[in-house]
């Protein structure tokens, strides 16, 4: 049992209002609230029973294509314009409704089991009348709140627990919390109750790395004060892995950070919607003109106004209400193929709206780390600036660890026994004092699993080697230690205030924590002051990027090239220094420290500034480089991708050689490709020219870091856009989530083009949800950008598939199905035109419900339908052959002319038929031609199963085979099935 009082607010989301502000919140009295505090429900549904109705079919009809029909179909109360049965309009726009109020019910209804699933959800709370249970709609602003660990293996740790924040930041390694210092001291949970103390919280917001608060406890003589930090607080949608946690609830609702940092993602509309939509919207117009020009060849005699309207109704099928329920039927097809792709497993639709959009791709956003790389860190190179070790000779750094501990006098190792030379002296106590180092300056903790032959308490005392597993917030770190362990220096247990060191003789060093600084994004390094409780010295060991350690450690000529040089490699540079304390300059130091963190304004300034003082000529001891490693066939799914005429832009936080290296790796840049790294640039003058020296080159891709990229679009937005759209491959480093999204918006409003964002973590969803397809990698970051996507992929060598043979075939299958029925709605429309024309003019709606209910929706709707099924080439020749899916990039399958073309067909066949059916008509024969029709047809498909596509096409696409279109403009695939 852990106790620990932590800042707790359970997984919920918004109800309630007012501003946010600071609080007070006194230990299980929620009573004594100062102010009004949202309820802690969550409320996904778009709509409540009494909405749910008016607002499914407002967001229906608010679209011109369904209000069209919904008025055709309300005119039909009028007596004076009436066409037929009722049936004849009401029965299709009926069937499209009910289609999509169902699909919305089964939404919502879904929507609604899951909130009320997480509002039930029952939790222990702390009071008076001992332990309770409380459900998460219930609970409030200073409720002490019992959480316990949550399906993960038992780790033990005294007074701390471990939490993991994957679903909140995307980040899988486990995070160390800490309790309140004075709370540990009291005997019970229960006796929290019993304490006169409060917390006093900041304001919410969004920010999930930082925390600022302070605990009081008033009743202590004198009164206890302790400040609070993001080390003493649990998130919502976090998970215990280890303990038991007593929190005090200071969030609720919409509060929460889990809430605050959720961006409501937009409604995505497929661009091939928007298209038939346009199309619709000419159709109309031809409608009208139709419409008018029968009324003007009666020479407008009579009621000629009403006679237009009813001309409308008669000829509003050129406009096909069959079009929208063909289209949302073949995109549950097109995402159900790509669910059950057995070559791309794992792959999930979350938008079964948009797949034909991965069919027109022109950009491709990715992030680096865990997308394009597999995020396994391993430790590569060690450098002390006049000898380097790598992989092949650490079993030297070995040996000099193994010498430097030997024995000689107890309690000091070799290196420092007199009579030592002095060459042996120097090499051995450099490599010490940087596995040392390395061993130490970090926030790994070792952990020892409790389901092993051996009991918790045993493990941790003889340090099982078996049953320890090492925890930290970043991989890199767990390498680190990894790395000291295998070359003699073993991380064997750690806790709020002690650390243990295993020497390769067995020796364990004791080290006393006497503060720890936590790497931040903004300093960009991590910091710890320690007591070696052998010989009392006091240490403080740094570790940071490049960057900012070159302005803190001692002169040397060999730190920016040695960092330029392994970054080169790939290689992920981190660059460790030491100072050494007198206990004076220590205490002087925790005096300042200590009234720093009990600041409540500006708190991370004054404790910076603090930390600051220490971090001067502080002794530069080595370079550590370590290897992420790419994913299995990241480079020919680039390949393949730049061959698709697709452009492929890497973002990524990290630094600017590493992510050029990653990229050269990877052949997002050819070989035969130049690169121009953009200066670091601060103001406008430096930004113009940094561009006009760019401007200058060719064929050239571009690497440029966020903070240039910054001031770049500040200043020159559309120059520098419109340089970065020629360019072949863009990387851009130390690049925030936030610039992510903007790189993605701006793309979309200066080229007009689609684009497809790929990342695996929490920082790539405001990315993801931005681009016009968004991909989730279901990587060692989490599911978060997985479910925030609209297409989950397991690996990212899926993509080219994904891309190259689903979204092509979906955009073509698409773009025919959505022509073609629009081709049969304008044959019957034309047939009604010439038959009023022959009859007087007369809007006589002879045989029109037939033709709509029977024609359109029966006897035509599955020949139509099956062109969902469609294909031009094999899916293995649309992978070799990427050059294919760049005709789709052009719009050729759906555009003006495809439509005009199909126009001109539909006129013709639309004359040809009623040239045919007429003398029956005449002659009262016409049940006798239907009969013929459909056996001709039921013949076809027994008949020539084999032909039925050429059979298809040579009946459809007579006129344009007299104008030889083909001819003028084939497509591609034509040369490789000829």
């Amino acid at each position: 049992f852990c106790k620990c009082l932590l800042l707790c607010c359970p997984w919920s989301r918004c109800c309630g209002g007012g501003d946010f502000r600071p609080r007070t919140v006194w230990l299980g009295h929620p009573e004594k609230r100062e102010q009004r505090y949202p309820r802690n429900v969550i409320n996904n549904q778009k709509y409540n029973f009494f909405t749910f109705l008016p607002g499914v079919l407002f967001n229906q009809f608010k679209y011109f294509f369904n209000l069209y029909f919904l008025l055709l179909a309300c005119s039909q109360f009028v007596n004076e314009l009436r066409l037929g049965a009722l049936y004849t309009y009401w029965v299709p726009l009926g069937f499209v409704l009910i289609i999509t109020i169902v699909r919305e019910a089964v939404e919502e209804m879904r929507c609604f089991l899951r909130d009320k699933e997480v509002n039930s959800q029952i939790y222990s709370k702390l009071s008076t009348r001992g332990t309770v249970k409380v459900k998460s709609s219930g609970i409030q602003v200073g409720d002490l709140i019992i959480v316990e660990k949550t399906f993960f293996p038992d780790f033990y740790h005294k007074g701390s627990c471990f939490l993991r924040t994957d679903q909140l930041d995307g980040e899988t390694d486990w995070k160390l919390r800490l309790p309140v210092a004075c709370t540990q001291r009291l005997p019970t949970a229960a006796d929290l109750l019993q304490i006169r103390s409060f917390v006093y919280a900041e304001e919410p917001n969004i920010d999930i790395h930082n925390f600022i608060g302070t605990f009081t406890r008033e009743d202590g003589d004198p009164p206890v004060s302790e400040s609070l930090s993001i080390e003493n607080t649990l998130w919502a949608s976090t998970v215990i892995a280890s303990g038991t946690v007593v929190g005090v609830v200071i969030y609720t609702g919409k509060e929460l950070r889990s809430v605050m940092n959720t961006s409501n993602p937009r409604h995505k509309i497929g661009l091939i919607d928007l298209e038939v939509n346009c199309l619709t919207k000419i159709l109309f117009g031809a409608l009208v003109v139709v419409s008018l020009v029968m009324v003007a060849l009666q020479h407008f005699a009579g009621r000629w106004y009403l006679q237009i309207f009813r001309f409308l109704l008669l000829f509003s099928n050129i406009v096909p209400i069959s079009l929208r329920v063909n289209l949302d039927m073949g995109k549950m097809v097109f995402s159900w193929m790509i669910k059950k792709d057995s070559k791309i497993p794992g792959t999930v639709v979350r938008a079964s709206t948009i797949p034909e959009q991965l069919g027109r791709i022109s950009y491709l956003l990715t992030d680096k780390t865990g997308t394009l790389t597999q995020n396994e860190m391993v430790f590569r190179r060690l450098h002390l600036g006049t000898v380097a070790y790598g992989m092949d000779s650490m079993d030297e750094v070995q040996s000099h660890v193994f010498s430097a501990y030997t024995q000689v006098f107890p309690g000091f190792p070799a290196s420092r026994a007199p009579g030592a030379s002095k060459v042996r002296k120097t090499i051995s106590s450099r490599v010490h004092e940087a596995v040392k180092a390395i061993a130490l300056v970090h926030n790994v903790t070792p952990v020892y699993e409790s389901n092993g032959v051996t009991d918790q308490a045993e493990a941790e005392q003889h340090y099982e080697d078996t049953c320890r597993v090492y925890q930290a917030s970043s991989p890199d770190e767990v390498s680190l230690v990894q790395w000291t362990e295998s070359v003699g220096l073993t991380l064997v247990g750690r806790d709020q205030s002690s650390m243990q060191l295993r020497t390769p003789s067995g020796q364990i060093l004791n080290f006393t924590i006497l503060q720890a600084f936590p790497f931040t994004y903004e300093s960009k390094r991590m910091g710890i002051i320690v007591r070696d409780e052998s010989t009392g010295e006091i240490t403080f060991y740094l570790k940071g990027a490049d960057v900012v350690m070159a302005g803190i450690v001692q002169y040397n000529d060999w730190l920016e090239e040695e960092c330029g040089n392994m970054a080169r490699e790939g290689l992920r540079v981190l660059v460790v220094a030491k100072k050494s304390l007198t206990v004076e300059q220590y205490q002087d130091f925790e005096a300042r420290y200590v009234q720093a963190k009990l600041s409540v304004h500006d708190r991370s300034l004054k404790v910076a500034t603090v930390i600051e003082s220490l971090e001067m000529e502080m002794e530069l001891l080595c370079l550590t480089g370590v290897e992420d490693q790419l994913q299995a066939d990241v480079r020919p799914t680039l390949e393949i991708l730049r061959n698709a005429g697709i452009k492929v832009w890497m973002l990524t936080g990290d630094k600017l050689e590493t992510a050029t290296c990653t990229a050269k790796n990877a052949h997002l840049v050819t070989r035969n490709q130049d690169i121009h790294v953009f200066r670091p640039v601060t103001t406008r003058s430096e930004a113009h020219l940094e561009l006009n020296a760019f401007r200058r080159k060719h064929d050239c891709a571009l690497v440029i870091s966020g903070d240039s990229l910054e001031v770049c679009l500040k200043y020159y937005e559309y120059e520098f856009m419109e340089l970065a759209c020629q360019c072949p491959a863009i990387v851009c480093c130390r690049c925030a989530p936030t610039q992510k999204a903007q790189i993605v918006r701006l793309l979309q409003e200066r080229t007009g083009k689609l684009t497809c964002a790929v990342g695996d973590g929490g920082n790539d969803v405001s990315m993801i949800q931005e681009a016009d397809c968004g991909v989730g990698v279901e990587g060692k970051e989490g599911k978060q950008a997985s479910l925030a996507a609209d297409f989950s992929i397991t690996q990212f060598k899926h993509l080219g598939r994904l891309l190259m043979v689903h979204g092509r075939n979906s955009y073509k299958r698409s773009a025919a199905l959505s022509q073609f029925v629009i081709h049969r709605s304008l044959c019957i429309s034309t047939m009604q035109t010439v038959f009023s024309s022959v009859f007087y003019f007369a809007s006589v709606p002879l045989y029109q419900g037939f033709l709509i209910i029977g024609y359109s929706t029966i006897y035509t709707m599955f020949p139509v339908f099956s062109l969902v099924l469609d294909k031009d080439v094999k899916s293995e020749v649309a992978m070799l052959y990427p050059e294919l899916y760049k005709d789709l990039l052009k719009g050729r399958p759906l555009s003006f002319k495809t439509f005009l073309i199909w126009v001109l067909i539909s006129i013709y066949q639309g004359k040809r038929i009623l040239w045919l059916f007429y003398p029956m008509v005449r002659n009262k024969l016409h049940s006798v031609t239907e009969l013929l029709s459909l056996a001709c047809y039921i013949a076809s498909l027994v008949f020539l199963h084999e032909f039925i596509e050429i059979f298809l096409i040579v009946t459809s696409c007579y006129l344009m085979n007299l104008t030889h279109v083909n001819k003028w403009n084939p497509p591609s695939y034509s040369k490789l099935t000829s």
